[in-house]
């Protein structure tokens, strides 16, 4: 157990360290390509997901990956296309999903698409625009996380989906929200000068987020008691793989980004 831990901790403060250093040294090419290759990794967990065999993990990661590098070719025109794609998928037929906990089946890999390609090109415009602004964005679930986990632990009683994922509560949701809430209004000042947002506005983005968070963690649960597996994959020490960590991220970043280019027309 002690072993384990130390691998969490020593693989968290390297994927911090990277992580930052990615956001803040690089230039925005070489951003992106380590983004696209991040990408593609997921893509190759969730290929795994899907029983794919060894080659048809190969092919699809190889998919994602070109479809990134083409699509990064016309950002103005592909961008906005692909945030509403997952706007929708997200919005339309996750709570479906959710709900029913139906198998994809064979849509599997398009799913895989949709969740994976609109996050990388929402990481690349975020950062674009402001890499504090990334990170900030990205933090948002980081906060609803963190507090979901210690108010679920402490008041939890209430189930949220206990045939997808038993350890989440209500009151941790509701932890969720305060913290995000305090969190948001805390950095609004982050938002592009050429934003109109009013407080009322504001709250109301953050309750989605904070709803889409939760969403993006319960989809990839649900996803990973499909396939019987505990992780993703273990590319990540200590941390299970890349999709464990980035689960409500994909269910998240494209919508504000989305959000974002709207209210700064």
């Amino acid at each position: 157990m002690p072993s384990e831990l130390g691998a969490r901790v020593i693989t968290a403060l390297l994927l911090v360290a990277g992580f930052l250093a990615v956001l803040f040294l690089l230039p925005s090419v070489a951003v992106a390509l380590v983004f696209a290759l991040i990408t593609t990794l997921a893509s190759w967990e969730w290929a795994g997901l899907m029983k794919a065999g060894r080659y048809s993990r190969k092919m699809f990661a190889g998919l994602v990956l070109i479809s990134c590098m083409v699509l990064w070719l016309r950002p103005a025109d592909s961008f906005p296309v692909l945030w509403a794609i997952a706007a929708l998928f997200w919005l339309g037929l996750v709570p479906f999903w959710l709900v029913t906990r139906r198998s994809i089946g064979t849509s599997g890999y398009l799913v895989g698409w949709v969740l994976l390609v609109p996050t990388w090109a929402a990481l690349v415009d975020l950062h674009g625009r402001s890499p504090m602004l990334l990170l900030a964005v990205m933090a948002l679930v980081w906060i609803a996380d963190i507090a979901a986990y210690f108010t679920g632990r402490a008041f939890g009683k209430h189930k949220l989906a206990p045939a997808i994922s038993p350890g989440k509560t209500w009151e941790g949701v509701a932890g969720a929200v305060v913290g995000v809430m305090i969190y948001g209004l805390w950095v609004a000042d982050l938002l592009p000068a050429t934003t109109d947002v009013t407080p009322s506005l504001m709250a109301g983005a953050l309750l989605l987020l904070t709803a889409l968070s939760v969403a993006g963690d319960l989809f990839e649960s649900m996803i990973k008691r499909q396939a019987n597996m505990k992780d993703s994959s273990q590319l990540l020490p200590g941390h299970g793989g890349i999709l464990d960590r980035i689960d409500s991220q994909t269910s998240t970043l494209p919508v504000v980004a989305l959000a974002l280019l709207l209210v700064s027309r």
